[in-house]
């Protein structure tokens, strides 16, 4: 047996983060997958004012901290949160204001940075375990998190990949989505999407038991709905309750019926936590609450011609 703990859409949550890397032990897993949007929204500037105190606009409530103590605090609270603090004064804030670039910058090199910091974290605790460990940006992440992945002999990026979980399971993966209206760093259309996933399926030795890490679920699911927003991105209501629509990929859902694997991974949509079958197929969305610092996740345990068993987690 392998056991394997999937979770998806941290999105800069540290304190998401850690819960992942403590999963293993939790669990007793053998491998952790992380399927996309692993980096923050946003940057939470620390304000220097000259007299050994910094002033913080924190989610709209202004705060004023003091000493190491509670600077330290505060920074590990808002990376909990998973906004990204920075230490900065009032002039270089008047510049950073001044210029866009400079902010989206700081921001890609900040990214980067707490990416660097997560794999040594998860390195440190789970090399000595022997747990694999492989981690997928998702479509809300810029580049530089491939670039980060990519120098670290521990943590495996799939991306475009064909990887093995085990002996007897393989996986390919995807982080890109279909369109949306938030125009994030990987979204392309559905045919690029339908490319990219036969190009992978190609060189799978074994379908029956491989693993579709595909962060957008499977169109016309339980997988995907999600509320449909008007020209100014709001939420559309009727009767008191917010108007549904499926947000999914035609193109992942063509490709698990006409490869029909053993599982799919996926995440995206995060209020449509659950499971389905597509033909012989398991879908999973764990869902994600990465706001409130609960880890939602997936428990599957695979034996050698499929799997045994699997559940939804939160912690």
């Amino acid at each position: 047996m392998t056991l394997v703990f999937f979770t998806t859409d941290l999105h800069g949550s540290e304190r998401c983060f850690m819960k992942f890397v403590n999963s293993a032990a939790f669990y007793n897993a053998d491998v952790l997958i992380l399927g996309g949007d692993v980096t923050g929204k946003m940057i939470v500037p620390l304000v220097e004012q000259g007299d050994g105190t910094y002033v913080v606009d924190y989610v709209g409530d202004i705060k004023k901290v003091k000493g190491k103590e509670e600077v330290e605090a505060l920074v590990k609270n808002i990376r909990y949160s998973g906004y990204y603090p920075y230490i900065s004064n009032k002039s270089e804030m008047e510049e950073l204001n001044s210029s866009k670039d400079r902010v989206d910058k700081l921001f890609t090199r900040l990214m980067g940075e707490t990416m660097e910091r997560w794999i040594a974290i998860a390195e440190e605790r789970l090399k000595p375990r022997g747990t694999r460990v492989f981690i997928t940006p998702g479509n809300d992440d810029r580049f530089v998190i491939d670039e980060v992945l990519s120098k670290s002999k521990f943590v495996v990026n799939p991306e475009d990949k064909v990887a093995d979980i085990d002996e007897h399971h393989e996986m390919i993966s995807s982080g890109w989505s279909n369109k949306t209206p938030w125009n994030s760093p990987r979204e392309t259309s559905e045919e690029e999407i339908a490319k990219k996933i036969d190009a992978m399926a190609s060189k799978v030795k074994d379908m029956r038991n491989c693993v579709f890490n595909m962060h957008v679920p499977p169109i016309d699911t339980c997988l995907d709905p999600a509320a449909k927003l008007d020209e100014n991105l709001k939420p559309i209501t009727a009767g008191g309750q917010y108007v549904m629509m499926s947000a999914g990929s035609k193109a992942v859902r063509n490709a698990v019926m006409k490869y029909q694997p053993l599982l799919g991974l996926h995440g995206h949509i995060h209020e449509s936590k659950g499971f389905c079958n597509l033909g012989r197929t398991l879908c999973l969305n764990p869902g994600s609450e990465y706001g409130e610092g609960i880890l939602r996740g997936a428990l599957i345990n695979l034996s050698k011609k499929g799997y045994k068993n699997y559940i939804l987690t939160q912690g």
